[in-house]
């Protein structure tokens, strides 16, 4: 696929450090020897270095240029000891609880980012979403001025004549269940920001979809949306946001500057931000299935680094392309 490519292309150009908590699982390892033969990203996969040996040889791969750590065995295992116990000192943790934790892979990766040891993590195959997300907001926690996660789909339709060639993102449809205002206003500025980073979409149209357009309809659901849209706008007025409104008036230029006359993101949506992760979910499934778009995802929006989840059910390609995708987030961070 087109956008797959540009992205890898972009990914070679920039070549970051990335991790992969999950090194002894058979997928990773495979799409690890992708990643390696195409160049695109430096790998380092955590676990038992024995095992991952044996799946390199049982599977004749090419694992020469991954850096292997056993998060057990490492030489900086104390220094990140001593950090996580630091980091989280509020919580009262004792030695031997930081000891657990840091020897677990999947929170061994985010120190290395927060260390400086590593760039960015993609991790999911293996563990569930809030194994992945947990960790993370301990160590790295939130971006400034971002107090939520939220998870954006890369969308890739078959409209060429919408959005931005039949590309788009949505957002929110992984991570906040019923964002407040405020929250969803972050997630519409970080979503214009992942377009920029992963799609690049060099200007975002950001519509914050409601089941009204401009007070057609009163609601309290409504007004959250419109609170949202004028909290966004303050807070990033170099961004390009409009709302409340249907998802027909954000993607259909002429229902949008019916219903929304003057508007530069009505009619022209490359970014839609969906009121609830319900929504969210279910419209993007609903996309992808009924249209026979390509949903790429999701990409995690909000954390003070690029760190990824993979679905548990994720193919070789998937981590592939992920790992691409978290290359350009670090790159464009």
């Amino acid at each position: 696929m087109e956008i797959l490519q540009k992205i890898k292309e972009s990914a070679l150009k920039h070549k970051k450090r990335i991790v992969l908590p999950e090194g002894t699982s058979e997928r990773t390892v495979k799409a690890a020897d992708i990643i390696l033969k195409e160049g695109f990203a430096d790998l380092i996969l955590l676990g038992n270095i024995d095992e991952i040996n044996e799946l390199e040889k049982k599977f004749g791969l090419d694992l020469k240029k991954a850096e292997k750590i056993d998060p057990k065995n490492s030489p900086k295992k104390e220094a990140y000891i001593q950090k996580f116990m630091e980091l989280r000192k509020s919580k009262g943790i004792t030695y031997q609880e930081a000891v657990s934790y840091i020897e677990q892979d999947i929170y061994y990766g985010p120190m290395m980012i927060y260390m400086g040891d590593a760039d960015g993590e993609v991790s999911g195959a293996e563990h569930t979403t809030a194994d992945t997300v947990r960790p993370a907001l301990q160590i790295v926690k939130t971006a400034p001025g971002i107090s939520v996660v939220s998870g954006a789909m890369l969308m890739v339709t078959k409209k060429e004549n919408l959005g931005e060639n039949g590309i788009f993102i949505f957002a929110d449809v992984a991570i906040t269940p019923n964002p407040t205002a405020e929250e969803l206003a972050q997630i519409a500025i970080c979503s214009g920001l992942t377009a920029r980073s992963i799609a690049g979409i060099e200007n975002p149209r950001i519509a914050l979809l409601s089941f009204s357009t401009k007070g057609s309809a009163k609601h309290e659901l409504a007004d959250k949306v419109i609170k949202a849209t004028e909290l966004a706008k303050e807070m990033r007025p170099d961004m390009n946001f409009d709302g409340e409104m249907q998802a027909d008036a954000a993607l259909i230029k002429a229902i949008g500057q019916k219903k929304s006359p003057g508007s530069s993101v009505a009619g022209l949506a490359n970014v839609l931000v969906f009121p609830d992760l319900q929504s969210g979910n279910i419209g993007y499934k609903l996309v992808e299935r009924l249209a026979d778009a390509e949903a790429i995802g999701p990409v995690l929006q909000g954390l003070g680094a690029p760190i990824n989840d993979l679905s548990r059910g994720c193919s070789v390609d998937d981590i592939v392309n992920l790992v691409a995708i978290t290359v350009n987030q670090v790159a464009n961070k």
